[in-house]
């Protein structure tokens, strides 16, 4: 039987590995740290629980796959709850605006902004179903690893203009400023600034229209969990809390994996689903392929990081959404801030997650669970410590712009609180620079200009997960383990 390893139990890695366990092959995750989940951590604090993220679940499809390729159903490990509306979108002049796929609802609150922006939505919407069949129908879960079939997907790339940015398309459909920014912030999802992100990524808007937002039921590392678990079933090996420091090589070949605790093993193949320069520069910078993609990758552009602030208060908040979308004074001139000039800026748009309100049971009876993140320039652009006592009177200023516009009495209310920075999306995940999403989604940092689903140098070393095609996000990456596994199959039944 081949034998392949998966370096890191984020969803990549997980999909990936439930794929290949499922057709045969002997698989081993090594995770770095003591649960699974990579960037789907989880928190239990003074009864409270506090998912890392991501918190938004969308084409449950994609997961649901995962169990049918052994025959089971995926609502018996984990049960996903629709979550309605889908976001509710604020802005300080007080518009307010609820975006979800209740057709008749969404048509009503466009009018209510701009009547003359009903038939342009339309318009745009046609445009984001053309762009969802070829960006991610067609192309989200085959590997780029060619020039070749970069020139294939050019002609649907033109004819969608590519080249123009979400926001740029979606201001060519409709005219209200709230409904440009309401249509176009979704890159910031998965890394990207909406003012430069490629226009093929209004997919998104397809995406959640189609099949809808979820969430587990236990929060997001319910899934987590379900998902190790039908790993193991199948017979796979999770190995927790022992860091890869080594993926070993001969020659061409990637040979095995050795753990910081001394523990090594051999496979046939090796994926990791760990940051993209962690894993060239660290694991393989013995080697002379990891110096050199080494190089390469520090002249590309990486996403921003989060300062993400958990809370649980007393109290409960019916009146507040699962998800809150909550845009500052600016929108160009802030995403510019953050992206191209390294700036911690004065004013800044907040993401609210409030899961208690879909399932009470993730705080203590009569609490809500809440966490809160803002988007801030990775650690190559604002070279800081994130000390605590900066990362804390920060915090402060968020949680007391959340109680004067949304939770009065927020602070005398707090039971428990704690914050993550840039500098722990470094030390905890490794990640470069602090970066939450990997490589900027770039129309020149996607498909074959992405970091290949299998590398060039080393024919059985492969990647999955937000740095490689097609990128972050909960779709991404699992669509990433699909190419992934498609190209590991191939390979190992050949040998």
């Amino acid at each position: 039987m081949r034998r392949a390893a998966v370096i890191g139990a984020g969803f990549g890695g997980l999909a990936l590995a439930i794929r290949l366990q499922s057709a045969g092959v002997e698989t081993t995750i090594v995770e770095a740290r003591d649960k699974p989940g990579g960037r789907a951590y989880v928190w239990e604090r003074d009864g409270f629980t506090f998912d890392a993220g991501p918190t938004v679940i969308t084409d449950p499809a994609c997961l649901t796959e995962l169990w049918r390729l052994s025959g089971r159903d995926m609502a018996e490990d984990v049960e996903l709850m629709p979550v309605s509306p889908f976001y509710r979108l604020r802005w300080p002049d007080g518009t307010s605006f609820d975006y979800s796929n209740d057709d008749a609802q969404l048509t009503r609150a466009i009018a209510a902004l701009n009547p003359a922006d009903v038939d342009g939505y339309r318009r745009f919407l046609t445009y984001s179903d053309a762009v969802y069949e070829e960006g991610y129908r067609k192309l989200g879960h085959v590997a780029f690893l060619d020039f070749g079939s970069m020139i294939k997907a050019a002609p649907a790339l033109l004819k969608n203009q590519a080249w123009r940015s979400v926001y740029s398309i979606v201001s060519s459909f409709v005219e209200d400023e709230h409904l440009r920014q309401a249509l176009s912030f979704h890159t910031l999802l998965v890394g990207g600034n909406p003012m430069s992100t490629s226009s093929i990524y209004a997919l998104i808007h397809r995406l959640e229209r189609e099949g809808g937002v979820w969430f587990p039921r236990g929060g997001t590392h319910a899934l987590v969990r379900a998902m190790a678990a039908q790993f193991e079933r199948l017979g796979g090996t999770l190995r927790l809390a022992d860091p890869v420091t080594s993926i070993d090589t001969l020659g061409d070949r990637a040979t095995g994996v050795t753990c910081r605790s001394g523990w090594h093993d051999d496979f046939d193949a090796v994926a990791s689903n760990a940051d993209v320069m962690h894993s060239y520069k660290a694991l393989l910078g013995h080697s002379q392929r990891g110096r050199r993609a080494t190089r390469a990758l520090e002249r590309k552009r990486f996403s921003p990081s989060l300062f993400v602030i958990h809370f649980g208060v007393r109290g409960t908040y019916a009146q507040i959404p699962h998800h809150s979308i909550l845009f500052g004074p600016r929108y160009g001139p802030l995403l510019k801030d953050i992206y191209d000039h390294g700036v911690l800026a004065a004013d800044f748009s907040l993401y609210l997650h409030h899961p208690t309100v879909s399932d009470p049971a993730l705080a203590p009876e009569g609490c809500s669970t809440f966490y809160v993140l803002a988007p801030v320039p990775h650690l190559g652009k604002l070279p800081i410590d994130w000390d605590e006592e900066f990362a804390t009177a920060y915090a402060d200023r968020i949680l007391d712009y959340l109680e004067e516009t949304l939770i009065p009495g927020l602070k005398e209310r707090l039971v428990t609180r704690f914050h993550y920075t840039p500098m722990d999306f470094a030390t905890d995940l490794n990640a470069h620079m602090g970066s939450a999403f990997s490589l900027e989604p770039l129309l020149w940092q996607s498909a074959f200009f992405r970091v290949h689903n299998r590398d060039d140098a080393i024919p059985n070393l492969y990647f999955v997960g937000a740095g490689t095609h097609p990128g972050a996000g909960i779709p991404g990456v699992v669509g990433s383990a699909k190419a992934t596994a498609a190209l590991m199959l191939e390979d190992l039944a050949r040998a």
